[in-house]
């Protein structure tokens, strides 16, 4: 089975096995790719999967029309902003459902507090 390119910066994904479910990241900008619904699961561990450089992920968080890494062909991912922390930008799938995080944006999605309000109040409109 051919690994996983990232959508990214086409660098590998590496699968991480946790017992509640699978989660894909990149060996090179550690991106990360959730299958349907486990970005929810795995909320909790977040800090031990979302291990990138938050700067390194706003820097490819401008990389935002990419195709599905999961699906056969060029599905183009759909561009979405969280709607409980409108500053988090992801990426969707509307094949497979599956869902792209630059490094940091998921740590961020998983802990909303304080701080988060000032980011979405200063977080500019995705175009």
């Amino acid at each position: 089975m051919t690994p996983m390119q990232c959508p990214k910066c086409q660098g590998t994904m590496e699968l991480i096995t946790i017992p509640q479910a699978n989660v894909h990241r990149c060996t090179q900008c550690k991106g990360l790719w959730f299958e349907m619904v486990d970005h929810e699961t795995l909320k909790d561990r977040a800090d031990e999967i979302d291990i990138g450089d938050p700067a390194q992920g706003e820097q490819y968080n401008r990389i935002d029309r990419i195709a599905c890494p999961a699906c056969i062909g060029e599905r183009p991912l759909i561009r979405m902003v969280d709607p409980l922390q409108p500053h988090i930008w992801f990426e969707s799938c509307k094949g497979c459902y599956g869902r792209f995080y630059d490094a940091g944006e998921y740590q961020d999605f998983a802990e909303i507090e304080f701080a988060d309000l000032i980011k979405d109040w200063k977080a500019p409109e995705r175009i």
